[in-house]
């Protein structure tokens, strides 16, 4: 099984180089609007973004940044096949203007944007991130009225293009060894993440420039995403691409990718990270067994024996629709000829 990770240096207002109905599945974190260390670039793409906020004017300045994501959007609509998905990882802001401080609460503009694009809202997941202090309120202390509750979470926005599922043809290889375990799927399903930490980006000093603008999510957000919404084979897209972690997702889980960033200095950051592919794939579907294995002994100490037998590997599984998991790891990993990406060699996972 081969895949390819192509990356294109450009502005995702225009995804040129995707096709209509190219791609199952988005998953990305863009710019938070209202975060101080996005404001350069909101006010690069529309300098009247600077201008409302020198003058205090946070609601113009909100309305305004939003409006260059809503062009993204419009392009995720072209892009996306008919109920595929998109997961949009996006955090509130508060910010102080004019003497005035406020939420600015990007996860519900964001959820508007897409229903007006006719995008269906699916429930939607919570990621808790640990605190950076120990102080749990903002403001005037221990004296009321005055004290504001920490944000201490960020939003994974789920939506469907359309109203109906995508459908397969029966019993589709692809799907079924795709297949997550059962306690995999208690725990990534649930509506609040508490157990994905935020991680620094290990940029090092050569890229001092680039960790600022830097804000990349941990890898096991993009990944499980990858494993809860799309099967072998599919087109995962990044439009927002960073570091690359979307794309070092898919090629841990099988899938193809595209990734539009207007950096081009980060792709020297990710040439650096897919160096370890290979033994980290690996690794990602060892640790999978290993819980799952530690998930059974469990279950036996309890008294609950797993039902139906693993075809792949030697372990019991809980469900039918376990039977055919199959992980898959990067064998071989090449540059595109064009320089723009990779392509990657996937074999069956072998214990």
């Amino acid at each position: 099984m081969e895949t390819t990770h192509r990356v294109v240096v450009g502005d995702a207002r225009e995804l040129s180089a995707v096709d209509d109905d190219s791609v199952e599945l988005v998953v990305t974190s863009p710019p938070y609007p209202m975060i101080e260390m996005w404001d350069e670039l909101f006010t690069e793409l529309d300098p009247a973004i600077g201008t409302a906020l020198e003058d205090g004017d946070g609601r113009a300045a909100f309305e305004a940044m939003h409006a260059q994501l809503e062009a993204v959007w419009d392009e995720l609509e072209r892009v996306l096949v008919d109920g595929g998905i998109a997961c949009i990882n996006v955090g509130d802001a508060t910010r102080t203007l004019d003497g005035s401080f406020r939420v600015y609460p990007n996860h519900a503009r964001v959820l508007e944007a897409f229903e007006a694009r006719g995008f269906d809202p699916l429930p939607d997941v919570l990621w808790r991130k640990p605190a950076n202090s120990a102080a749990k309120f903002m403001g005037s202390g221990m004296i009321p009225p005055n004290a504001y509750v920490t944000l201490e979470h960020e939003y994974v926005l789920i939506f469907r293009n359309g109203g109906e599922s995508r459908s397969f043809e029966p019993g589709a290889d692809r799907r079924y060894e795709a297949a997550y375990f059962w306690e995999e799927r208690n725990r990534w399903f649930t509506d609040v993440w508490t157990e994905v930490r935020g991680e620094l980006q290990a940029l090092g000093d050569d890229h001092e420039e680039l960790r600022e603008r830097s804000a990349a999510y941990p890898l096991e957000i993009p990944y499980r995403l990858l494993c809860m919404y799309s099967t072998y084979g599919d087109t995962v897209l990044d439009p927002f691409w960073g570091t690359g972690t979307t794309s070092l997702a898919a090629l841990c889980a099988g899938r193809n990718s595209i990734g539009y960033e207007l950096e081009d200095a980060f792709r020297k950051v990710f040439a650096d990270r897919v160096a370890d592919v290979p033994e980290l794939s690996r690794a990602i579907g060892r640790r999978r067994l290993e819980r799952h294995r530690e998930f059974v002994a469990q279950r036996r100490r309890e008294g609950d024996e797993p039902s139906y037998e693993a075809a792949y590997y030697d372990t019991p599984v809980m469900t039918k629709m376990e039977r055919e998991i199959r992980f898959r790891e990067v064998s071989g990993l090449d540059p595109l000829a064009d320089g723009d990406g990779y392509r990657a060699t996937h074999e069956p996972l072998v214990e």
